[in-house]
């Protein structure tokens, strides 16, 4: 059996903002992903998921849409994107749009009938309350941004809830309306034909009927942000979440039945026990849902062995697992684990069982970038500044070559470049056999030559110290992948079968040291071993 496109690929996150501006305005827009396409197909990854880029005022950055069939003009127009799409298709790179279903902008159409008054025939696509008995919000609920989820309509004299920011009301998805409308808009994408949609904040899509309050957090500390004040219980992950995430993949399956099957990825950040759900039981949802526990696990080659073991023996039946190291809105692996490390936990990401996910800049080991004051952007810094919750110090500009601007634009970029970008660019990286790209680009091929890498089952290995090791295995294919997460020299024993194999690869340069069953790592590495 051939497996899908998604789960023997790899998917890489661009951020367009920040990914390549081909008009001189310091954004980043679709003619200039299509400027790029060429070197993501060098790089090896097998599909794209583009943030959005629908119209939008741009409160959330584009998170706040006020028309889903349409593109932003800064990022260009539907002929941009139907060029971006078909040049992407000839190169065999999939195409997936961000989807955000649960809230538009507050200028989109509908919100503006929807405020005009009580009676208008779209009041109830989206959750108005009257105040509470004091005058205040309905209930406690708070934003993921801080401050109250409930602002004051004084015009129509209710409150309208917004999980984010107040520019960005929550959509009703209990109005079969509103779920005609939104599977409309999948169906308009999908007629272009993209290759799929990863869903913003999916488990927030359905609120508790009756309104609660949210339990207080007894964990609570000031540094955690306001949101993590109250458990959100009643205001995300309700039993109805189910039947919407069915419904788009029937509506994803009708598209697959014409040619390769169109995949959905849910943004789901709960416990392992709670996202698993999301594969779906008599009905299936998504594809994937999206997988973060590397993003904050313990360093620690126990802890993952754990976590890995975890994940792998909670997953449902005919369940397909999933990882990533990092995204748009959570710290790059590079400022957490340092730069040997993330050479580690590269190969890490594209050896385990499933899928990865890149995040654009991370095969040139970008960290978070400080940005001054006067030039912060992003909402929920400036809502609550200095607790480090920005998003701004992962979305700074990919950096091409060493010309002005890192070749990004020839206009000052809407956040500033990483200091180093003269010399931490794809131009310079590819011209060094020792750098991280370099490293990447091996790993990527690594996985298209051996399917074990890209299908494989998995087993791990008994280790000790700060040594992960686990094998894969397809067929009569079988590597063995140890990974050092210390600053020390550490000893593997090899399996039986596995004495004498080659290093396939190593994260750091000279090759690797076996000495009969024993395998040497040298501090911060990672080996793939595979008979010859």
């Amino acid at each position: 059996m051939i497996a899908p496109w998604w789960q023997a690929g790899v998917i890489y996150q661009i951020y367009p903002r920040s990914f390549q501006d081909s008009d001189g305005d310091g954004i980043g827009d679709l003619n200039g992903i299509v400027q790029r396409l060429d070197s993501l197909a060098a790089l090896g990854i097998d599909a794209i998921w583009i943030s959005p880029i629908y119209s939008s005022p741009m409160a959330d950055f584009g998170y706040d849409v006020a028309d889903y069939c349409d593109v932003d003009p800064r990022f260009g127009t539907l002929a941009d994107f139907d060029e971006l799409l078909a040049q992407a298709h000839a190169r065999g790179l999939k195409l997936l749009l961000d989807f955000v279903p649960n809230h538009t902008s507050d200028r989109h159409a509908w919100f503006v009938e929807s405020q005009a008054s009580r009676t208008n025939s779209r009041r109830d696509w989206y959750l108005w309350r009257d105040a509470a008995p004091d005058g205040g919000p309905p209930n406690n609920w708070i934003s993921d941004f801080g401050g109250s989820a409930w602002e004051w309509d004084g015009a129509t004299g209710q409150y309208y809830y917004h999980a984010f920011l107040r520019e960005q009301p929550d959509l009703n998805w209990r109005n079969p309306a509103v779920q005609v409308a939104m599977h409309d808009v999948l169906r308009f994408w999908f007629d272009r034909g993209v290759d799929g949609f990863r869903i913003d904040v999916l488990w927030h899509m359905i609120k508790a009927a009756d309104f609660p309050d949210n339990p207080p957090n007894p964990a609570w500390q000031p540094g955690m942000g306001e949101m993590h004040r109250v458990l959100q219980f009643h205001s995300a992950d309700q039993p109805e979440v189910h039947a919407i995430a069915a419904a788009m993949r029937d509506i994803a399956g009708g598209y697959s039945a014409t040619g390769d099957e169109r995949v959905l990825i849910g943004e789901i950040y709960l416990p392992v026990e709670r996202l698993m759900p999301y594969y779906g039981g008599e009905r299936a949802e998504v594809h994937l849902p999206f997988n973060f526990q590397l993003i904050d696990a313990p360093w620690e080659a126990r802890a993952l062995a754990r976590l890995i073991a975890d994940y792998e023996a909670a997953l449902p039946p005919g369940g397909w697992p999933n990882w990533v190291l990092g995204n748009h809105d959570r710290p790059r692996v590079a400022a957490k684990r340092g730069q040997a490390q993330a050479r580690v936990a590269a190969m890490l990401l594209l050896t385990l069982r499933g899928t990865p996910t890149l995040y654009y800049g991370d095969e040139l080991g970008l960290s978070d970038v400080a940005i001054p004051y006067e030039r912060v952007r992003d909402p929920r810094e400036l809502r609550e500044p200095g607790l480090g919750l920005g998003r701004d110090p992962v979305r700074t500009p990919m950096a091409w070559d060493a010309s002005e601007n890192a070749g990004f634009s020839t206009a000052r970029p809407w956040l500033p470049l990483h200091e180093d970008w003269p010399t931490r660019n794809v131009a310079v990286m590819a011209e060094d056999p020792a750098s991280i790209l370099a490293l990447y680009r091996q790993l990527l091929t690594a996985r298209r030559a051996h399917p074990a890498l890209a299908i494989g089952d998995f087993a791990l290995l008994d280790s000790a110290g700060d040594v992960l090791a686990y094998e894969r295995r397809q067929g009569a294919q079988r590597l063995v992948v140890a990974l050092n997460l210390g600053a020390q020299v550490q000893h593997l024993d090899l399996p039986d079968w596995a004495g004498g194999c080659p290093p396939l690869l190593s994260t750091i340069p000279g090759p690797a040291q076996i000495e009969g069953r024993a395998l040497r790592l040298r501090p911060n590495e990672g080996v793939i071993l595979a008979p010859a």
